[in-house]
């Protein structure tokens, strides 16, 4: 068997004027590369977006990431006996495991000192124990470090004050940048209140948003191997689907409902590699111009293509198995459906992890 696999996602993407990701200011959010100002989407923002497309597939089993996992662990204690002191059990539960309260909180409900990442066979675990009387900490250490959620398998879960019950994410998402450069732009707005009076023609309230539009190279990765150690290679496969399908059709919701900004991709491209992963931002270091007849997703596609060839023939070696969809990569691999490609990308997992040869 491989003893390292990784499935890596490029997509170029249109937005059109939006504001899905802002910084602290409202602006959107920016980085400079190559010596240009480029629009930014935060990794986290996408990760995110994606995380609410998992709790959105019923199929899915999908933690929850709270300061309030004593009411998880309540929740299942009372499924098992409706009488128990639930609260209490949660509690000691939890501290069992290792798991420390902010007793300084004024809420009235029990929550941990930072957010913590639990899913729902480890709330159960955690219950069973409690409702059986168990004291062994060791038991509950296990339980909560035991049975990962998917998403949790993919993004990992920091634990400072018990390191034990760390899980090293599966998964790598880069910040979205602009294949080119970006010079956000203010819209002027008002409005207006419906009961004022006839002769007050003025506006109700005044305000501004900051926006921008752009071509984004999005990326991601996914260590396949460590999924295949937390989840088992039949979970595994489809949890690397479901990963691509979340990352191809999410969208962060910021400012959604003033820009309507939901788009799809131009174009996808993904590999399948034995080596190691390969980010192919390189591909806009130099900022892509305008093509001849307008726009920036078909010189960017052109420039993607080009890139990767490069970095093949000098650097890396090319990837087992490629994939795309949409247009204008077919110098990298045949384009197909978005479907299509997901099960093919899933069944190539599938055959990999059973021991079979990848390309």
């Amino acid at each position: 068997m491989n003893k390292r696999l990784y499935v890596d996602f490029h997509i170029l993407q249109t937005v059109p004027p939006s504001c899905i990701n802002r910084d602290d200011t409202g602006s959107p959010k920016t980085a400079v590369y190559g010596g240009v100002t480029r629009a930014r989407v935060s990794s986290q923002a996408w990760k995110h977006a994606m995380r609410a497309a998992f709790a959105e597939n019923a199929r899915l089993d999908v933690g929850k990431r709270t300061k309030k996992v004593a009411e998880l662990v309540k929740e299942q204690i009372l499924a098992l006996v409706p009488d128990a002191d639930a609260d209490k059990l949660a509690k000691k539960a939890l501290e069992n495991a290792g798991i420390k309260f902010d007793e300084k909180s004024k809420s009235d409900d029990k929550v941990t000192k930072a957010l913590f990442f639990m899913s729902t066979a480890q709330a159960k675990a955690l219950a069973e124990l409690a409702v059986a009387g168990s004291t062994n900490k060791k038991e509950y250490q296990k339980a909560l470090g035991a049975a990962p959620s998917m998403d949790m398998a993919l993004f990992g879960r920091m634990v400072a004050d018990n390191p034990s019950l760390n899980y090293d994410a599966a998964a790598q998402v880069a910040h979205s940048i602009s294949t080119h450069a970006v010079q956000n732009e203010y819209d002027y707005f008002t409005a207006v209140d419906d009961c004022q009076a006839e002769d007050n023609a003025g506006a109700g309230h005044l305000g501004t948003v900051e926006y921008n539009s752009s071509t984004l190279y999005r990326y991601a990765t996914v260590n396949v191997m460590e999924l295949d150690g937390k989840l088992g290679a039949e979970q595994a496969a489809e949890t690397v689907r479901a990963f691509g399908e979340a990352f191809l059709f999410s969208m962060p919701t910021g400012k959604q409902n003033s820009f309507a900004n939901r788009t799809l991709p131009d174009a996808v491209y993904v590999t399948i590699r034995e080596d190691q992963p390969v980010n192919l931002c390189g591909a806009f270091e130099r900022a892509v111009s305008r093509g001849e007849q307008g726009g920036y997703a078909e010189a960017s596609k052109a420039a993607l293509a080009q890139y990767a060839q490069q970095v093949y023939a000098s650097f890396a070696e090319a990837p087992d198995q490629s994939f795309t969809v949409g247009g204008g990569l077919e110098a990298l691999a045949p384009a197909q459906t978005a479907k299509a490609m997901l099960d093919a990308l899933e069944k190539a997992v599938r055959d990999a992890l059973a021991g079979n040869e990848v390309g």
